[in-house]
């Protein structure tokens, strides 16, 4: 018996090690077929702590409760109890082995005790949980839906036989040492111990040969696996998760929203004023990714929780960002031989290699190399085109993902691929780039027509409000007001626009705006994949503001449209543009809290509130806006089951503002029907096109009658200003008189 023990796990051993190994190189070899990037390896004390932080914190994987608790014993029970695989191997040679210095220590045995307990009521947990929530059954609403299922199964499985063989082993030993009482050493197994006290030294011997083999072929069985599939992602993920963490994008720790990278080729940024002969725009083959892009497909853990918050995909749309992201490391590995090999083409289509580097290549990956990445079903390619589009760059998959994989970058750069080389993508889209080109906004209308607001203004209130330049100088002016391009043409943004300025006429805080000088930030076209037009506008739009604030004595901006405080804030330090900028909403919490706004009159109804994706994920904005509701009497603030960092996208970002949805439900409605269901008589805003996309489904329900004549959609501004403007006089007559204390 013992062996057959000895032979068996050293055999499986040897295998599973030799091949894990071999397959941890072949990813690492993959990994480096993508394109250089230099930005991963800035301050690497802090990268280490983030690592620690997300690691030993589970700090992304806690958002979900138990689901974050037990998983958070399985990882650590993965790495913590590798000795007691040690201890197994020892237990081969002599069943009474126990680890040198540590073996026979109290709190080891406790903790293997406690940890190799949860780890198994972990592991039974997610099992569950996964068993609850299978395809079969849950359809598209299950986050597994499309996951490698004997993957996930296999992994689990695997854990849970060894977590069983380690209290098997526990209570063996403890039978074999002839312990007689609880203690901490078996906290929990004694009861084994006690059902094995009545078997003979050499039956106990014979077992703990069993289980301790039986753990080791369970271990170096999963090792073999691994290492015969190196894209498995659930598997490999607890080694690659680590490094992938390390390299994320933001060198503080924080996730690859806000700003989009700027567009690179081999590794370095491209000067659009003189790009190079041989510069790459955008992806239009794996290999166009980073090396941290193939480190982000190999490290998806094919959890679904990106897929479960996702936009279109909760509203029947092909995109899910967990598929896509696997779609593309299938198709990595399934290339891998042949980039290996030195293959890959040229701009002009031209194969690199030669015949002689290639002919070892398995007709498979020569095959796969052929696949388009871009492409329908029938032109066999990668990634469906109706996915690419679907997208509405709202932050979600990377907000929940727990190895911060940076969905929407690769999303961003294979749509500039398609925009700018291919001019492939949806045609509406194609007017609002003209639209920018030619006019400055996406309407298409003309420049003077920012100023239509002010005069409204002006008739309605008889507030001025002065063009920074012309009206007042730049060193009088505490905020320059971006009002952006809904904010100054589109009718019910518009009052968004004048609520924010007569507030802060009100609040008596000196403000300008740039008028005609104003232009697009360029958000939609950065988005949509247009690069270019979003340079061409930034540059202008960053000389505009630098010559506008030179003598101000703080470059202070705020904007209404959380597209615009995005684009501002966070891409034009990319171009050159360094400010200060805020949200309305923020700026109105503090004046009042300033006391220089005091909201007194009540607005009355049950009120929801929905988180502008650009001002909530991208920008970690929520408190501003819900602070401002809680100070206008009369409100019911009620939330809906999505928000904040969970908040449903309206729609209209990534440039879907401009595009039709064709396919599944739209995504308006949905958001609509959430809020529908808490019979709201509000539901308020920050974000010029959430105002647009909500009011349009809100109208469309109200023609339905699914929705109250009286329901109205509003920002936060308009509902503030309603709380703060004086009655008219015909209505203060009738209020009772007041008298100063």
């Amino acid at each position: 018996m013992q062996l057959a023990a000895i032979v068996i796990s050293l055999v499986t051993f040897v295998i599973g090690t030799a091949l894990a190994a071999r397959a941890a190189l072949y990813i690492y070899k993959v990994v480096r077929t993508g394109a250089p990037d230099s930005t991963r390896f800035g301050q690497p004390a802090q990268r280490v702590k983030t690592v620690a932080t997300e690691f030993v914190g589970h700090t992304r994987m806690n958002r979900w409760g138990v689901v974050g608790v037990a998983h958070w014993f399985v990882a650590v029970g993965f790495f913590s109890l590798v000795l007691t695989l040690v201890n197994a191997f020892g237990q081969l040679f002599d069943a009474d082995f126990a680890l040198p210095i540590i073996g026979r220590w109290m709190i080891w045995q406790l903790f293997v005790e406690l940890i190799g307990t949860l780890t198994t009521l972990g592991i039974l947990v997610l099992m569950v949980i996964r068993l609850l929530s299978l395809p079969s059954r849950s359809g598209r609403k299950s986050r597994f839906a499309g996951s490698i299922a004997w993957q996930a199964f296999y992994v689990e499985y695997t854990i849970l036989g060894i977590g069983i063989c380690i209290l098997m082993l526990r209570g063996l030993e403890g039978a074999l040492e002839n312990v007689d009482s609880y203690g901490p050493e078996h906290l929990v197994s004694y009861p084994l111990v006690s059902a094995f006290s009545g078997v003979s030294h050499g039956t106990l011997e014979n077992l703990i040969y069993l289980f301790a083999t039986l753990k080791i072929t369970i271990s170096f069985a999963w090792a073999t696996t691994i290492g015969l599939n190196p894209s498995m992602g659930v598997a490999w993920h607890r080694f690659l998760g680590f490094f992938n963490i390390y390299f994320k994008r933001e060198e503080d720790g924080g996730t690859a929203l806000g700003a989009l990278r700027p567009m690179t080729s081999n590794g370095q940024p491209i000067d659009f004023e003189d790009p190079a002969e041989d510069a790459v725009f955008g992806v239009s083959q794996v290999e166009h990714f980073s090396w941290k892009g193939i480190l982000d497909f190999s490290t998806c853990t094919e959890c679904g929780r990106c897929q479960s918050q996702c936009p279109a995909w909760n509203t029947g749309k092909p995109l899910s960002p967990k598929l896509l992201i696997m779609s593309l490391r299938e198709h990595a590995y399934g290339k891998a031989p042949y980039l290996l090999a030195g293959g890959g083409k040229d701009a002009e289509g031209e194969e690199k290699a030669t015949s002689e580097q290639l002919e070892d290549v398995p007709a498979a990956a020569l095959a796969e190399a052929e696949r388009p990445l871009i492409g329908t079903a029938e032109e066999n390619g990668v990634i469906d085109p109706d996915v690419l589009w679907s997208c509405t760059t709202c932050g979600a998959c990377v907000e929940q993902c727990p190895v911060d994989i940076e969905h929407i970058d690769h999303i961003v750069d294979m749509r500039r691929y398609q925009v700018m080389i291919e001019s492939s993508f949806p045609t509406e889209a194609g007017t609002m780039l003209k639209n920018l080109e030619n006019k400055g906004n996406p309407w298409g209308m003309a420049t003077k027509a920012r100023l239509d607001w002010v005069k409204e203004l002006k008739k309605e209130t008889g507030i001025e409000v002065p063009v920074i330049g012309e009206d007042i100088d730049p060193a009088e002016v505490e905020y320059l007001y971006w009002v952006g391009c809904a904010g100054a043409l589109e009718d019910r943004a518009k009052k968004t626009t004048k609520a924010f300025a007569e507030l802060l006429h009100t609040a008596g805080v000196k403000f300008a705006i740039l008028g005609k000088e104003e232009s697009c930030t360029g958000d939609s076209a950065r988005r949509l994949g247009n690069e270019f037009l979003f340079q061409m506008l930034g540059a202008q739009n960053v000389e505009t503001l630098n010559a506008a604030l030179e003598d101000a004595p703080v470059k202070r901006i705020v904007a209404t449209c959380p597209h615009c405080f995005n684009t501002i804030a966070n891409e034009y330090p990319q171009l050159g543009g360094h400010f200060e900028v805020i949200h309305h909403t923020q700026l109105l919490q503090h004046l009042i809290d300033e006391g220089k706004l005091v909201p007194v009159h009540p607005v009355e109804g049950l009120i929801t509130y929905h988180d502008p994706c650009y001002l909530g994920r991208h920008n970690k904005v929520y408190t501003p806006p819900r602070a401002i509701m809680d100070k206008v009497p009369g409100l019911r603030q009620q939330e809906m089951h999505r928000h904040k960092e969970r908040g449903f996208c309206c729609g209209a970002g990534g440039a879907r503002m401009w595009m039709e949805e064709r396919i599944g439900k739209r995504i308006n409605t949905e958001r609509v029907d959430e809020a529908l269901s808490l019979n709201p008589d509000i539901v308020s805003t920050a974000c010029p096109f959430c105002l647009v996309m909500l009011s349009d489904s809100v109208n469309g329900k109200k023609n339905e009658g699914a929705a109250k004549e009286h329901l109205k959609v509003v920002d936060v501004a308009q509902l503030l200003l309603d709380s703060v403007k004086a009655l008219p006089p015909a209505e203060s007559e009738e209020q009772p008189a007041t008298v100063d204390a």
